[in-house]
Parts: structure tokens; C-alpha cells; sequence
């Protein structure tokens, strides 16, 4: 399909009739066999501006329309994914445009509706499966079948504990399910990595999901320049509010950054809603803001320096001071 198609729609389309071109050009643009990349840009330059100004009822049909497309733009079903499961819904349980990552971050900013529907989908990751099911019951601890019945049942099963609540086990389920999606994108799991390149973040995901404190609060120190000592601080509260201004200063993303903070905090998210709560503050915290506070943490680390080595430094040169008025006065050369 040419662009010359795309602006015969638009000219048979009547003055001001969005919902019109809306409709018709996916409609035109799902007929394509196998669409050139161009022409996949071409449907979104042209959807992405009317979408504000079409109705409910057209966003419904073109999800519906695209959830059966296999070739559809990424960035149209992305934004038609941010709509109410009513209208999200055919893409989220049958899209392809979709990848694991994508999924996670939708339930996160979404949260029950959205999962219930992506529980749906045929090939859905285990993972993700499994983070549904804990959001569907979060008071509920999840933990592995006894060594004992392993040959009985499959290696993945797990069992839900409604008796008796496992100390530390939410937070060691918690922090598994996420290591276990970083593998799985890492592996080939998505089609496309979205952390190539990103050597700080990697760095960060990857200590803070051995559940080893000492190594995440050693790669924080390297990424903000400052001493472990201050790193560690920054991770001793019972809340991630400092955590989130030391990631928001490093500018990272939304999505990076919950994956990070949920590794770190696991118990702070049993709940959708604590989870919406975190991207709404992630998103308010101003990154200047975040960098003063690093300013400030930089300013403890070199305060801390300057105390610990002044007195060492100071000792050193009256030491030396005193060995040369020792050496030089007439007693010594006397002796």
C-alpha cells in the first residue's frame, strides 16, 4: 500500500470525519499480506494523531482489528493497550506486537483487569502466569513442592500454603519470578532486547536479583559515584524512597526501574495497587529533584572522605615534622 492509498481514504473521508480514516485505514492496512516497514509507519503517522479525537467504539474495532494482524505497528497497539481492558482486551489476550516485557509493565501500570486478560493468552510466559495468579490471591504465600514428591510432580508446579505463611518466602518467590523473566528475555524469549547497551541498568537488575544486598549496594555506589557506605543507606529504610530518587537520578525508566525496586523491596508490591502507587511517584519525582539528593550524597561521600583522611594525613606530617627538627637539633647530632 503506497501513501498515495493512504491519502485517497483520507480524501474520500468527509471534513473532520477521524473516526472515518480511523477505521479505514486499519481496515486497509489488516488486507496487507506481508506490510513494508514503511508502510507500517505510514499507518501510525496517520492513527496516532486522530487517536484522541475517535470514540470509544472506533478504538474497540481497530483492537479487534489488530489483535488478528500479525504484523501490527508496535506503537498503536502499545497506545491501544493503555485504553480500559474493555477496549484493550482482543489485543492483550491474542496480539503478537506484544513482548514479555511489555506484558509486565502493562500489568503493572493497569493492574487486575489487565492481567485477567493477558492470563488468557495461549503461549503466555510462566512467569508472568505466575505473577498473575499472586496478584489474584497476594496474601498467599507460594512455595516448591518437598524434594520428597519432586519425581510426582512437575518441576515448575508449586503449591499454595493456605495453612501456615512461610517466613522470607514472598520475598525469595518474589525476587525468583523476576530473575526468571530476565533470563527468559535474555535467552530469546522477545524478539527484541530494550536493554542493549544498557550497561548501568544491567549492572543494577543483575545484583539486585541475587537477592545479595552487598552486591546491589556495590553496583549503586559505582553507577552514582559514591561510597558504599552511603549505597547501603540508601537501601536500609523499610521503604524504597530513597531508592527511587538514586534510579530517577540515573534516569532510568519506568519499567527498569520497578523491576529493580521489586527486587530490592519484594514484599512492598503483594498488591496492584502498591505497584500503581510506585509508577505514579516514580513519574511526579522531577529528575532534578533526584539530582540535587545525589548532589548531596556525593557531598556526604567526599565529607566522609576528607574526615577519614585528614587526621591520617595531619598525623603523617607531624610525624615527619618531628623526625626532621629530631635529626637537626645539636642533642641528636650529639648522640
Amino acid at each position: 500500500m503506497s501513501s498515495a492509498d493512504f491519502r485517497q481514504i483520507a480524501i474520500r473521508a468527509e471534513s473532520g470525519k477521524a473516526e472515518r480514516l480511523f477505521r479505514a485505514t486499519v481496515s486497509a492496512f489488516c488486507s496487507l499480506t506481508r506490510p513494508s516497514r514503511r508502510e507500517i509507519a505510514q499507518l501510525e503517522d496517520l492513527t496516532l494523531p486522530l487517536f484522541a479525537d475517535v470514540s470509544v467504539e472506533s478504538r474497540r474495532y481497530v483492537a479487534a482489528a489488530l489483535s488478528e494482524c500479525e504484523y501490527a505497528p508496535a506503537a498503536l497497539v502499545r497506545r491501544l493497550c493503555e485504553e480500559p481492558v474493555d477496549v484493550a482486551a482482543p489485543l492483550l489476550i491474542r496480539s503478537r506486537a506484544l513482548s514479555d516485557i511489555d506484558l509486565i509493565a502493562l500489568i503493572g501500570r493497569h493492574g487486575l483487569p489487565h492481567a485477567r486478560a493477558i492470563a488468557r493468552r495461549k503461549d503466555l510466559n510462566p512467569t508472568i502466569a505466575h505473577l498473575i495468579r499472586a496478584l489474584e490471591k497476594p496474601t498467599l504465600v507460594s512455595v516448591r513442592q518437598p524434594e520428597a514428591n519432586a519425581k510426582t510432580v512437575p518441576e515448575s508446579a508449586e503449591v499454595v500454603a493456605d495453612s501456615q505463611q512461610v517466613p522470607g518466602a514472598a520475598a525469595e518467590n518474589a525476587r525468583r519470578r523476576l530473575r526468571s523473566m530476565m533470563r527468559d528475555a535474555e535467552s530469546g524469549g522477545v524478539t527484541i532486547n530494550p536493554f542493549a547497551g544498557a550497561n548501568t541498568y544491567v549492572k543494577l537488575r543483575e545484583t539486585a536479583l541475587t537477592g545479595n544486598a552487598a552486591f546491589f549496594q556495590t553496583a549503586l555506589a559505582d553507577a552514582l559515584e559514591i561510597d558504599f557506605s552511603t549505597a547501603r543507606s540508601l537501601t536500609a529504610h523499610q521503604n524504597y524512597t530513597s531508592l527511587l530518587a538514586a534510579l530517577r537520578a540515573l534516569d532510568l525508566g519506568e519499567e527498569r526501574a520497578f523491576l529493580i525496586t521489586a527486587a530490592v523491596y519484594p514484599t512492598e508490591f503483594s498488591h496492584p495497587q502498591a505497584i500503581r502507587i510506585f509508577l505514579d511517584r516514580y513519574r511526579l519525582l522531577h529528575r532534578n529533584a533526584a539530582l540535587d539528593r545525589l548532589r548531596g550524597w556525593k557531598a556526604e561521600t567526599l565529607s566522609k572522605a576528607i574526615r577519614n583522611a585528614g587526621p591520617i594525613a595531619a598525623n603523617a606530617d607531624i610525624r615527619k615534622a618531628d623526625s626532621d627538627n629530631t635529626a637537626a637539633s645539636p642533642k641528636a647530632r650529639r648522640v
